[in-house]
């Protein structure tokens, strides 16, 4: 209970947490305008992974999107003090990597590996999160699975992957990527949906 007599329900809730989190980026956020080495390697050690599974299901290429994250990084800390704080820290290191993407597939396109065009079941080699190892053929179905996910995603445009990987596969809030695409938020859902049919259509194809 309050020192008035009110009780704090709900303190310890969503709002408390994302207050939490905003105040979190506000001091890491200051670090990192003082030059603070170590703030840095916070930053990279708490976003790398998410960073990275977004850059190869963008560019279906483990050794461009292991290369794209240092650049996209070396790029978050040329440009620090630019940040207006108009999002998250953590949407704006997204808005970052989208148009590190978006950069990349373009350059891609123009040496003739912006796509792949056919579907290879032995393309990705993904790892399994913790816990007990899968059978053979579970990993196996499995590994096809992916790999069939991955080979429709690659056929969408650029902006329709950056939209699927964000809602279907990070799993953000559509607040989350208005912000970071800067796109209206009925155009978010409409250009989704035309994606979602799209891969939807593309898997059929790959059904036995």
């Amino acid at each position: 209970m309050s020192p008035g007599g009110v009780l704090e329900i709900g303190q310890d809730g969503p709002a408390a947490e994302a207050a939490d989190s905003r105040r979190e980026d506000a001091a890491l956020l200051a670090r990192l305008r003082q030059g603070d080495s170590e703030a840095f390697e916070q930053l990279v050690r708490t976003h790398q992974d998410r960073v990275y599974d977004f850059c190869v299901r963008m560019l279906g290429d483990r050794e461009e999107a292991h290369d794209l994250v240092q650049e996209i990084f070396v790029s978050v800390h040329q440009n620090v003090r630019r940040f207006r704080e108009d999002a998250r820290l953590s949407t704006w290191l997204f808005r970052i990597t989208k148009n590190h993407c978006i950069n990349r597939l373009k350059y891609l396109k123009r040496r003739g590996r912006g796509r792949s065009e056919e579907y290879d079941e032995t393309s990705d080699a993904w790892v399994d999160g913790p816990g007990a190892p899968p059978t053979p053929d579970a990993a196996l179905e499995s590994a096809r699975e992916r790999a069939r996910v991955q080979w429709a995603i690659s056929q969408l445009d650029p902006d329709a992957r950056v939209l699927v990987a964000l809602r279907d596969i990070e799993g953000l809030s559509y607040d989350e990527i208005v912000d970071i695409t800067e796109l209206p938020e009925g155009t978010v859902k409409s250009r989704l949906h035309r994606a979602r049919e799209k891969l939807a259509n593309l898997l059929g194809r790959l059904e036995p």
